[in-house]
């Protein structure tokens, strides 16, 4: 039963919904099936329960980077700086607080002048609480200390807010400069 996953194991689950069925199903088999069927799951009950035994892993966790996929910032980059998966009693949902690009660095070349190379790799951030209906995680991370700067209660006013946005760029351009996490800083292309 290993070798079908769980889309056959729901199959034959949702095939045999009692036990008389499985073992006409069972005898009908063969030895070799229905000895394979018995060694994964013993009796009826077990066979019926396959599946259920393991949680969700919660991989929203905080220093993920994640696509936005709607509103002002839909297709920019962030990083999860607090996660509540089940919700506030403002909001009954799950959602994080992201920093986020909203104007990435761009491309540098050594012949222009300083002053020019400064403006181009200078950084616009944004902060924001989001739903994860409208966030893509991604396979990176970034190792950034946000959490001492920003907080769900530096949204609760627009000056702590620009403050938390002020800092959070100042960790951003450092870690750009830095050179790592470098498809972080790129824009995403589509």
């Amino acid at each position: 039963m290993s070798g079908l996953g769980k889309l056959g194991a729901e199959a034959l689950r949702a095939e045999f919904e009692s036990s008389e069925a499985f073992s006409e199903h069972m005898s009908g088999l063969g030895k070799l099936g229905a000895e394979a069927l018995r060694a994964e799951f013993g009796s009826s009950e077990a066979f019926s329960d396959a599946g259920r035994e393991g949680k969700m892993v919660k991989f929203l966790k905080t220093g993920k980077v994640v696509i936005l996929l709607s509103g002002r910032y839909a297709g920019k980059k962030a990083v999860i700086v607090q996660n509540k998966d089940d919700g506030s009693s403002l909001r009954p949902y799950g959602h994080a607080v992201v920093v986020g690009l909203s104007k990435e660095p761009r491309k540098v070349v050594r012949s222009i002048s300083q002053k020019k190379q400064a403006r181009r790799s200078s950084i616009k951030t944004f902060v924001k609480t989001v739903n994860y209906q409208h966030m893509m995680p991604t396979r990176y991370t970034l190792d950034v200390d946000l959490k001492n700067v920003v907080s769900a209660e530096a949204l609760e006013t627009a000056a702590k807010k620009v403050d938390a946005r002020k800092e959070a760029k100042k960790l951003l351009e450092e870690k750009f400069k830095s050179g790592k996490n470098r498809w972080f800083f790129t824009k995403l292309r589509f």
